[in-house]
């Protein structure tokens, strides 16, 4: 049984390190990153995790983090350069192929 983490900094910490883990030129969903760290709060809290990545060492590709339909959440514009530059498609706010380029988590680390 996994043990269950109560901390928000480590769970903040654990978030960041499985964004981390997301390759250039692929997406995920901030539910996909909830469900596979076991997390009841779910979307929401990966979503506030993102807002706290300034700084953080090595970087967090926080662009790389969508909703569940692939649109771009709360984006200035610099997430979706950021995307493009990875060789991401991005149309009014979505990204296109959304489907293709999802990486799920639970397929892709080992827990």
């Amino acid at each position: 049984m996994k043990q269950k983490i109560t901390d928000t900094t480590a769970i903040y910490k654990g978030i960041f390190d499985m964004v981390r883990c997301i390759p250039k030129g692929r997406v995920t969903s901030y539910g996909a990153i909830a469900k596979a760290m076991g997390l009841k709060s779910g979307a929401r809290m990966v979503g506030r995790a993102m807002g706290f990545v300034r700084g953080e060492k090595p970087p967090v590709p926080v662009q790389r983090v969508v909703n569940s339909s692939g649109h771009l959440s709360g984006d200035d514009g610099t997430r979706q350069k950021k995307l493009e530059a990875e060789g991401v498609q991005v149309k009014n706010g979505r990204v296109v192929a959304f489907n293709q380029l999802f990486w799920n988590p639970l397929d892709e680390i080992e827990f």
